[in-house]
């Protein structure tokens, strides 16, 4: 079996969750790569390693690995993604962040996450992803998102106005701080915060919500995912600015952004099959009531 590890930077406290996970692969004999920066963070945290490297999606798709295994939070998968894209390579998340809806791997259970793996212990959820198209190809090689896409304000205070199309159809033409596309993964995340829905992420949608709109009846609202979403901006600024995951851009009010379904999927890896909805009863504590007890 082959592997990749990926993670952005070593901390101190997670020194020892480190060390485990390079003993665990060397006691199972799991070949493995090592993203080149990480391994220089680990590194300077003493942590030796004589693992070969990797940097970049032609090298992952030389080394065609079994799995990538991502130490950090859900923000080390987004990001790994960016390498991933369409090579189909199954992510387990080993948590090492806060809330960790995506990478919900223990990290006090290295070993028996390792051995799951290696038996075939486990099971694989395919999650939607947006892609976006543009005259200047904002986001290059990867302009695609696990999470979601914003339009915001970018240099004062003044509301801008987001004209959003469904299919070519008016949708709304919101006055507001910026306008949000999640997928169901995206759902629980900047999407939740400023009042959209919770979507199951095999439900097939995407979810369109205004930041802070001054509409009172504009409200977040859910789509099918294979419908074509275009984008369109004015306001007082001469600049804007977008996102896809955790990068971003700026536009201009003469650009148009459209936003589809990616024809290929991230895959992650669950190891003790536990569902979506058991997932948001233990991170966002659903259930957790005195008059339930």
């Amino acid at each position: 079996m082959q592997v990749l590890i990926y993670g952005r930077i070593v901390k101190e406290e997670d020194r020892q969750v480190i060390k485990q996970l390079l003993d665990t692969l060397s006691e199972l004999r799991i070949k493995a790569h090592i993203l080149e920066a990480f391994k220089s963070s680990a590194i300077e945290q003493n942590l030796k390693s004589d693992l070969p490297t990797f940097n970049s999606y032609n090298d992952i798709k030389k080394i065609r690995p079994d799995f990538l295994i991502s130490l950090g939070g859900d923000g080390t998968i987004l990001s790994a993604m960016t390498l991933i894209r369409d090579l189909a390579v199954p992510i387990l998340g080993i948590n090492l962040g806060r809330l960790g809806f995506l990478a919900n791997a223990d990290k006090n259970k290295i070993h028996q996450s390792l051995l799951k793996l290696k038996n075939g212990d486990f099971s694989l959820q395919d999650r939607t992803m947006l892609q976006l198209r543009s005259e200047r190809n904002l986001f290059g090689e990867c302009p695609v998102a696990l999470n979601d896409f914003t339009v915001l304000k970018r240099d004062n205070s003044s509301m801008i106005l987001i004209h959003c199309y469904i299919n070519g159809e008016l949708l709304n033409s919101y006055w507001a701080d910026g306008l949000i596309v999640s997928t169901p993964t995206g759902s629980t995340s900047y999407s939740l915060s400023v009042g959209g829905p919770i979507v199951t992420p095999d439900s097939g949608n995407f979810v369109i919500s205004p930041v802070a709109p001054h509409n009172l009846n504009a409200r977040p609202v859910v789509v099918s995912d294979d419908v074509e979403i275009s984008i369109r901006v004015e306001g007082r600024s001469e600049t804007y600015l977008v996102t896809l995951d955790a990068r971003n851009n700026t536009i201009s009010d003469k650009e148009e952004l459209v936003l589809t379904k990616c024809n290929y999927t991230a895959k992650l890896v669950s190891l003790n099959n536990s569902s979506f909805f058991k997932t948001i009863h233990k991170k966002l504590n659903w259930g957790t009531d005195k008059r339930n007890s």
